[in-house]
């Protein structure tokens, strides 16, 4: 496969990965683009041991987890922004609610979930992340109950 075919492909999901730890447009797309920079520089060392996909999505989850720690010398307001910034009961306002609050989610569970909203399979998931099919779709039930319970506290303010 091509790198062009390649960034087609998956730059959306990987954007919207990086969208869901990080919170912030622009942030997101540095961190997509450096995904793409290092698959590029290391597409020739890629064995196939795995599924592209997989090998992709652990390079942007790597990325991610970087700007977590570099995150968490920021003040939390930093990242507040957008849907102080939105129209609360617009579209715009509830997705970047949304994406709140998949990033106040766990590092686990943020990956998990923004892998499955992708329609991920369960089994590549459980391969990306390192935990067995039968536990992704029990952290997947336990997360959406945890952003359910967030939008009818939303919904109600």
């Amino acid at each position: 496969m091509q790198f062009e075919q390649i960034y087609a492909a998956y730059w959306q999901k990987i954007y919207r990965l990086c969208r869901g730890y990080v919170n912030d447009d622009d942030w997101a797309k540095d961190i997509a683009q450096d995904t793409f920079v290092t698959v590029w520089q290391q597409l020739a060392t890629f064995r196939n041991e795995s599924a592209i996909s997989t090998w992709i999505y652990r390079i942007a989850v790597n990325n991610c987890l970087r700007q977590i720690e570099r995150q968490k010398r920021l003040p939390k307001d930093h990242f507040r922004h957008e849907i102080a910034e939105a129209d609360s009961v617009s579209p715009e306002g509830k997705i970047a609610f949304l994406y709140q609050c998949i990033s106040e989610l766990k590092e686990i569970d943020r990956i998990i979930i923004s892998l499955e909203l992708d329609d991920i399979k369960q089994a590549e998931i459980a391969s990306i992340v390192g935990i067995s099919e039968a536990n992704v779709r029990v952290k997947i039930h336990r997360i959406k109950e945890k952003l359910t319970e967030k939008f009818r506290r939303y919904d109600r303010d």
